[in-house]
């Protein structure tokens, strides 16, 4: 079963770790930082690379190779590397492909951390980077430059659901010879799988969806097995931003439940969309599951659904966005995304604080901007929540 195509069963069944020693169904967790030799010429052997076992947990773990695994075959990809944070897995797989003098071009709006690493971090080092509407690709192809080595993007783009045509965008890399990373956290690879249409690296926030219950902090890098080997032994070993085994545990037992999660997450997300275009106090709603959305014309090719993820403007001024915030007693006051339990957040002050006002403006990000994460319980108690909140303002 492990060989499944069916999204459904790889959640449970790729790259299961056989326990021939106790026949333990769940996945042992094996927390441990290091790893005994049986003699000195094996340990030896390890280090050289020479023959297969482990050696030290930041250099690999069975426990966290079992969610690479998984993760890299719902993705459609040869190999995954688990990190530490969905920044691990960003600045993992930006950091072992670019070096000083080389180009990057990002879409304008990111998520605030990707952001603040290109645009902030990244440039001290000596790495020029392009942000551009992506929404147009001849935009990519007009910001190409000779030493570009990067095109990196989300979609639907966080926080306001922008969604990007992946075939052509993969499409003007390969033509370019310019490796592709696509941030995949917002759908997961129930919802869209990225590689189908051409795209090289697929990064997570595990953090979200695929752990799904809001007590971890992790992310996955997606590639072939070449890339992913010089991101392990690069990247992640000498700067250290590997996953914990205990957390990976974890996100493996999210992961089982992840396929009927995501279908109630759009379900609600759907109707509570509907609702909030409707509602006489909201201005713009953005999700790509409404008809009304430029995202819609992906759906049932590109991406399956539109996931869980909302953005809307309210109608007033900033005081009347936090004061509406302030009414939720359901949606929980948080960032992050992908959890049962709903939340509501403020993109301008919060996520995306690291952008100037200026640069906000370019991207898209409105003070009145609002982002909710549909979480799992009964869609009626959410929309009947949203509606006191809009009815108090």
């Amino acid at each position: 079963m492990g060989n499944s195509k069916n999204i459904e069963t790889q959640a449970i069944h790729a790259g299961r770790i056989n326990d021939e020693q106790f026949g333990s169904l769940a996945t042992p967790l094996y927390q441990t930082s290091t790893f005994i030799f049986d003699n000195a010429a094996q340990g030896a052997s390890r280090f050289a690379g020479e023959s297969e076992g482990y050696i030290y947990t930041r250099l690999g773990n069975p426990t966290t190779r079992q969610l690479e695994q998984r993760v890299a075959a719902m993705e459609g990809l040869e190999d995954a590397a688990a990190t530490a944070t969905g920044m691990g897995a960003v600045s993992g797989a930006l950091l072992a492909n670019l070096q000083a003098g080389d180009h990057l071009i990002s879409s304008k709006a990111v998520y605030g951390c990707s952001f603040a690493l290109m645009n902030h971090m990244l440039t001290k080092f000596g790495i020029e980077v392009t942000f551009v509407d992506m929404t147009n690709p001849k935009n990519i192809e007009a910001a190409i430059q000779h030493n570009t080595k990067i095109i990196f993007l989300e979609t639907p783009i966080n926080p306001n659901l922008v969604v990007l045509d992946l075939e052509k965008i993969a499409a003007i890399a390969k033509k370019h010879q310019i490796l592709s990373i696509v941030d995949n956290t917002f759908l997961t690879p129930v919802l869209q799988q990225p590689a189908k249409f051409g795209i090289d690296i697929v990064i997570h926030s595990a953090t979200k969806y695929l752990n799904g219950h809001g007590d971890v902090v992790a992310g996955l890098i997606c590639g072939s097995k070449e890339m992913i080997a010089e991101i392990k032994m690069t990247s992640l070993k000498d700067i250290g931003a590997t996953i914990s085994p205990h957390d990976a545990w974890l996100i493996l037992r999210g992961l089982k439940t992840l396929p009927i999660r995501m279908e109630r997450h759009c379900k609600n997300a759907q109707l509570i969309a509907e609702f909030l275009e409707q509602h006489p106090k909201i201005s713009q709603v953005y999700y790509p599951g409404l008809k009304s959305h430029d995202g819609y014309q992906f759906i049932g090719t590109q991406m399956k659904a539109a996931g869980g993820v909302i953005a809307f403007e309210i109608k007033g001024s900033l005081a009347d966005g936090e004061q509406f915030i302030n009414q939720m007693k359901l949606f929980s006051i948080a960032v992050s995304l992908g959890d049962a339990e709903s939340l509501i957040q403020h993109p301008a002050s919060m996520t995306h604080s690291p952008y100037t006002p200026e640069e906000r403006q370019a991207a898209g990000i409105s003070d009145t901007l609002i982002r909710i994460s549909v979480g799992l319980e009964h869609v009626e108690d959410l929309i009947s929540d949203l509606q006191q909140a809009l009815t108090n303002i």
